[in-house]
C-alpha cells in the first residue's frame, strides 16, 4: 500500500460511501441540507437523482450519521419487484411477522408500528438506492405510504436515490399522482474544475496527507483530465492509479507524467496530453528568448584639453553607478583636425555656402562645354554666361 510512502493514515481515494470523506461543498453540501430540514419537518418523499457515480450513497450515509441516534433507519439496496415486497420488506425491518400477504392488512401492520415509533420522539426513514430500476407498482406502493399520516407529519421519512432514468418514470402522464406528493426533487451533477481540486484536496488532508503529494502540475494535469466536470467516482479512480504508480516508482510526489500514464489506462489522456504539449510549447519559448543584457556603456574618445583635465564620461561603462546620484554627461563629438573645425564653422555661415554654390555651378558648365565638343572650354564658358 501506497499510505506509508506518502504519510496517509488511510487510503484517501477509495470508492466506498464513508461518511468520513463526505465533500460538505457544492451539490453535496446543498442536498445534504435540504434532506436534512425536509426530515426534520416530517414532509416524507424525497427524490434525489444525478449521474453514476456522483455521490448519492455517500449523501444518504451522511444522511444516516447525522440522525443515528433519532430514526430507525430501513435500508433497500435496490428496489424490489412490486408494491407487495415492498410492504413485505418493510414490515420484516419494522419487526413485524405478517400472518397474511394481503397487501391491506400489511399496510394497517405498518401503520400501527410507525404510529409507535412516532409516540416515541422518533422517526422511520426508509432509503431505496438504485430507484431509478422501480417500476410502475412499486411507485404506487411508496405512495400509499406516504399517505400515513398523524396531522401534518408523515409517519414515514422516503428518500429515492436514482439515476436520472428515474424521472422519467416519474413524469408519465399515469405517475402524476406519484409526482405531485414528491415533498422535495434534488438533481446532482457533475463537479466542474475548481470544485474538483477542492474535492481532490479534501480527500487527501481527511487521509492525514498534505497537498504536496500532488505536484502543482500534476495537480493541474488531474483537473485538465476531467475536462469540464465529472463525478467522485471516476476522479477517486483517476487519483488511486496516480498514487499507485507513483509509489511503484518510488518518487515522492505524483508529477504530470505519473497523470498520463494513468490517465492512459483509462483512456483519458487526450485532455492531458494537449496540457503537456502546452507546457512545453512554453518552456520552448522561454529557452528562446535570450536574456536582456546591458550594453557597456563606450568610453568617449576625447583629446585632453589644455587645462589637463580628463574627459568627463571617460570610463562610466563599468562602474557601480548608484541611480539617485547618477548624472547623464553630454559629450560634443571629438573634432579630428583643425582643418574639420575650420570647415564646420564655415559651412554654419550662409556666405561661405553661397560661395560654394556658385563654385559648383561654374565647374558643372565647364565640364558642360568639355563634353560637348568644343575646342576652347573658356571661350564656350564665357559665351554661355554672357561675358
Amino acid at each position: 500500500m501506497y499510505t506509508n510512502h506518502f504519510g496517509l493514515t488511510r487510503l484517501p481515494f477509495e470508492n466506498v460511501p464513508d461518511p468520513a470523506f463526505f465533500f460538505d461543498q457544492g451539490d453535496h453540501a446543498r442536498i445534504r441540507t435540504r434532506i436534512t430540514d425536509s426530515l426534520k419537518a416530517g414532509r416524507g418523499l424525497i427524490v434525489v437523482t444525478g449521474p453514476i457515480g456522483s455521490g448519492k450513497t455517500t449523501i444518504s450515509q451522511k444522511i444516516i450519521s447525522d440522525f443515528s441516534s433519532t430514526i430507525k433507519l430501513i435500508w433497500m439496496a435496490e428496489p424490489p419487484a412490486n408494491s407487495l415486497d415492498l410492504f413485505l420488506f418493510i414490515a420484516q425491518g419494522l419487526g413485524l411477522k405478517p400472518q397474511v400477504s394481503e397487501r391491506v392488512f400489511i399496510l394497517r401492520d405498518i401503520k400501527e408500528a410507525l404510529l409507535k415509533i412516532n409516540s416515541e420522539g422518533s422517526k422511520c426513514l426508509l432509503i431505496i438506492d438504485e430507484s431509478h430500476l422501480m417500476g410502475d407498482d412499486t411507485l404506487n406502493g411508496l405512495r400509499l405510504l406516504n399517505n400515513l399520516e398523524e396531522g401534518a407529519i408523515k409517519l414515514i421519512q422516503m428518500l429515492l436515490l436514482g439515476q436520472e432514468e428515474l424521472m422519467k418514470t416519474v413524469n408519465k402522464p399515469e405517475m402524476e399522482p406519484f409526482k405531485q406528493r414528491i415533498a422535495a426533487l434534488e438533481i446532482m451533477g457533475k463537479m466542474g474544475p475548481d470544485r474538483i481540486r477542492e474535492y481532490i484536496l479534501h480527500r487527501i488532508r481527511t487521509a492525514g496527507g498534505q497537498p504536496s503529494i500532488f505536484s502543482d502540475t500534476g495537480l493541474e494535469a488531474l483537473v485538465v483530465a476531467f475536462g469540464p466536470g465529472n463525478t467522485p467516482r471516476v476522479i477517486n479512480l483517476l487519483c488511486n492509479k496516480s498514487l499507485n504508480l507513483t509509489f511503484e516508482k518510488g518518487k515522492p510526489a505524483v508529477d504530470l507524467d505519473d497523470i498520463y500514464e494513468a490517465a492512459g489506462e483509462m483512456g483519458m489522456q487526450k485532455e492531458v496530453f494537449h496540457y503537456k504539449m502546452t507546457l512545453r510549447r512554453n518552456e520552448i519559448k522561454k529557452q528562446a528568448i535570450p536574456p536582456i543584457e546591458k550594453a557597456p556603456i563606450r568610453e568617449a574618445e576625447a583629446m585632453q584639453t589644455s587645462s589637463g583635465k580628463e574627459p568627463a564620461a571617460a570610463g562610466i561603462g563599468h562602474m557601480d553607478i548608484q541611480p539617485e546620484t547618477f548624472q547623464p554627461v553630454q559629450t560634443k563629438p571629438a573634432i579630428s583636425s583643425p582643418v574639420s573645425g575650420a570647415i564646420e564653422k564655415g559651412l554654419k555661415t550662409p556666405v561661405v555656402l553661397f560661395s560654394f554654390s556658385v563654385a559648383a555651378l561654374i565647374l558643372s558648365l565647364f565640364f558642360y562645354c568639355r563634353r560637348a565638343g568644343s575646342i576652347d572650354p573658356a571661350a564656350c564658358l564665357s559665351k554661355l554666361i554672357g561675358f
